[in-house]
């Protein structure tokens, strides 16, 4: 590699890392508009449930073939990206395969997994762009799903059509390179009886047999170029799409609830009230403020329930921009099996969209930026969030353990109480808990009526 391709590439890696390093700032500020949540106990259950769910995809595997296409292309662009290292190194140094003199009994083998993996890549992204333009798979569908009528499908198919480029660059780049090394050229002839031919890339071998030596050391040059560029083009890009959630899946599994699904927080807020209300020392935090003995509040309540993104928690906020939209929360929800407007992955995508229009706003009008808006009534209506039965089923199918139950119920929270726009007939089914202990109107001395009926003899 002469200098001048050294020149550029250090320049273009250099620019990748300044503006990666800034949608990352960006990204992070956005998720600390939440509110604070500690995250951090049983940090084993925490790193074994991450190691379970995230990297070794287990929620995937109920449907198994599903769920090893999904490993082969999650885990195999992960590990096939190590490579990334020498890649980057020969860019910077102006070398050729750095590594291969130094590891020599292991580099070929290292070489071989990362092509057998980007094959089980590449095949697996013609697959998956097969399920949604052949097959079409419902949930996948934009005439199914009002939420993907936007760049959402455009985004996957980008995403997967860029990853079999990368993929046929990275195999085409090992096959150009091994014929350039049978012909003992310059710099490429010196690894002869160093580095042997591939596993996968050896039978691209023909298609290059016939270019000339300028041709073809043009064509390893152009491939090695597409690949490198098109892995650093793709990270940027990540930051802006869905498929954020390669980087933030760890995490968010990681960060994600212990607590049994069907297990609803109480509102600190409301806890704190009745323990006044009832003489009880006031032991709950409210927005992350202990109360002290005699029940003073050092911080000031700022709402029940959440109206925008700055009401949720922190963890709600990852959990949107982990969101890949792969639908299986909708899929399984019944209220939208039912016709009901409520798609949980449309919470998480509005979510998100929220955020991505105040990082607009920071960049364009300023850190201080405000607009007239909120995710409650400009992005998700009530009548999505009154079709929710926090049946649990989409926090269940979610393959990264999102929780779009939690949004749902934080903003239904802020109507009820804030608002005081709660349904009629939930009205009535809160003033029957409060006064009879049961959702029904009946005393509750009558409660176990029904159990005589059971016992009364049958006649005929």
């Amino acid at each position: 590699m002469d200098i001048f391709q050294q020149i550029l590439f250090v320049a273009v890696l250099a620019a990748t890392a300044w503006y990666i390093t800034k949608r990352v700032k960006l990204i992070a500020r956005a998720i600390n508009l939440g509110r604070p949540e500690n995250r951090s106990d049983h940090p084993d259950e925490r790193l074994k449930t991450m190691l379970l769910v995230a990297f070794g995809q287990k929620k995937m595997f109920t449907n198994p073939l599903v769920g090893i296409m999904h490993f082969v292309i999650y885990a195999g662009f992960l590990i096939i990206n190590i490579e990334i290292l020498e890649i980057i190194l020969d860019g910077i140094l102006g070398t050729h395969r750095l590594f291969a003199p130094y590891i020599t009994p292991v580099y070929p083998l290292l070489i071989d997994v990362f092509e057998v993996l980007a094959f089980g890549v590449l095949a697996v992204c013609v697959v998956f762009l097969c399920r949604r333009f052949v097959a079409r798979v419902s949930r996948l569908q934009a005439s199914r799903h009002r939420e993907l009528r936007g760049w959402s499908i455009p985004d996957a198919t980008l995403i997967l059509s860029a990853e079999i480029v990368l993929m046929i660059a990275f195999l085409t780049w090992n096959a150009s390179d091994s014929v350039l090394r049978d012909r003992g050229i310059g710099h490429y002839g010196e690894l002869q009886g160093i580095v042997p031919d591939f596993l996968i890339s050896q039978y691209l071998k023909p298609l290059f047999t016939g270019f000339s030596d300028t041709a073809l050391v043009a064509y390893e040059r152009t491939s090695w170029w597409l690949h490198i560029l098109g892995i650093l083009a793709f990270a940027i890009y990540v930051t802006y799409s869905k498929h954020l959630h390669i980087a933030l899946g760890f995490p968010n599994v990681y960060y994600s609830d212990l607590q049994p699904k069907g297990e609803m927080q109480n509102m600190p807020e409301i806890t704190k009230e009745v323990q006044l209300a009832l003489g009880l020392p006031v032991t709950t935090e409210v927005d992350g403020a202990q109360a002290n003995d005699n029940g003073e509040q050092p911080a000031e309540i700022g709402r029940f329930g959440a109206k925008d993104v700055y009401d949720l928690k922190w963890i709600n906020l990852m959990n949107a921009y982990s969101c890949t939209e792969c639908g299986r929360c909708t899929a399984a929800c019944p209220a939208n099996i039912t016709g009901k407007k409520l798609s949980p992955r449309k919470i998480m995508m509005d979510t998100r969209d929220r955020m991505e229009d105040i990082q607009r706003g920071w960049q364009t009008h300023g850190d201080d930026y405000k607009d007239d808006k909120s995710l409650l009534g400009d992005y998700i209506t009530a009548e999505e969030l009154n079709a929710c039965t926090t049946c649990q089923a989409c926090v269940m199918a979610c393959p990264v353990n999102i929780n779009p139950l939690d949004i749902i119920l934080q903003l239904r929270r802020y109507r009820v109480m804030e608002e005081s726009q709660a349904p009629a007939s939930w009205n009535a089914m809160f003033s029957n808990i409060e006064n009879n202990m049961a959702p029904w109107k009946f005393s509750p001395s009558d409660r176990f009526n029904w159990a005589d009926q059971v016992n009364e003899p049958v006649t005929k």
